[in-house]
């Protein structure tokens, strides 16, 4: 059997933003030295940790998705922002992906009317400074870290329109829905031109070829209103999780929090 060394090279333009982040593009570029890869497991479980301890205390959140180029004056921001304000007011914390566009718009709704707001952030080489209207944030390495925290401790996700990255999100978190690994999740697309030909595609394509079920199909909750997607989600975070108001989890000075 042959074994073949791959040699990682520093500026690799097949990979574009080597500059970036150099680990991480080896990380992935498959098997390396195993003291390479346990370096990376600790560093990633550490990762893990911190957004654990970090967003413990966040109260109950519900997560916003959406493109990071639309600028305020677009009509999808301000319909963010009055997202933001108004999930704030029902007692949620707004979490988001830390960034510009869609995710500042609904952050800034929530600190504008006394809301909590927390971000998500991701090094990136453009679009990923963390927004100014966030009252905590975690800024994450890898992709895959910060996707399960905003999930883990949100009771519902909303997406505006956004690209790839919008994409990979609702329908990751569709996959997760599907699967029951989470349940009763309100999944909810605002914006229903714009989500309208993705939603043709899933309700007649992918049923009729019976790659998904029809309930499956209809597991999105589609509306242009901010009244009724955040009455949607209240109704399921308090019906089904149970969600009531209380005080605050305190912090426990023993486990250092």
């Amino acid at each position: 059997m042959w074994a073949v060394r791959l040699s990682w090279k520093a500026r690799d333009p097949e990979w574009g933003k080597a500059p970036g982040a150099p680990e991480d593009i080896q990380f992935l570029r498959g098997p390396q030295r195993r003291s390479f890869e346990l370096w990376r497991a600790i560093r990633i479980f550490f990762e893990f940790l911190r957004g654990f301890r970090t967003l413990h205390f966040a109260g109950p959140c519900v997560t916003v998705f959406g493109s990071a180029r639309f600028p305020e004056t677009h009509p999808y921001y301000v319909l963010a922002r009055q997202l933001g304000g108004r999930l704030a007011r029902a007692g949620f914390t707004v979490m988001t992906g830390g960034g510009p566009g869609i995710m500042e718009a609904a952050n800034r709704g929530a600190r504008e009317v006394g809301g909590r707001s927390v971000g998500c952030n991701i090094e990136l080489p453009q679009e990923q400074r963390p927004n100014p209207y966030l009252d905590r944030w975690l800024t994450f390495r890898h992709f895959y870290v910060r996707k399960v925290m905003l999930v883990k401790y949100s009771y519902a996700f909303v997406a505006l329109p956004g690209g790839f990255g919008t994409l990979d999100e609702i329908f990751e978190t569709a996959v997760l829905i599907q699967t029951g690994k989470i349940r009763d999740f309100p999944l909810v697309l605002m914006g229903q031109e714009f989500w309208q030909p993705l939603l043709d595609f899933v309700e007649v394509r992918l049923v009729r070829e019976e790659v998904v079920d029809p309930a499956d199909a209809k597991r999105f909750t589609v509306t242009d209103s901010v009244e009724e997607a955040v009455t949607a989600i209240v109704d399921a975070a308090t019906r089904h999780f149970g969600l009531s108001y209380h005080p605050p989890v305190k912090r426990r000075w023993f486990l250092w929090e």
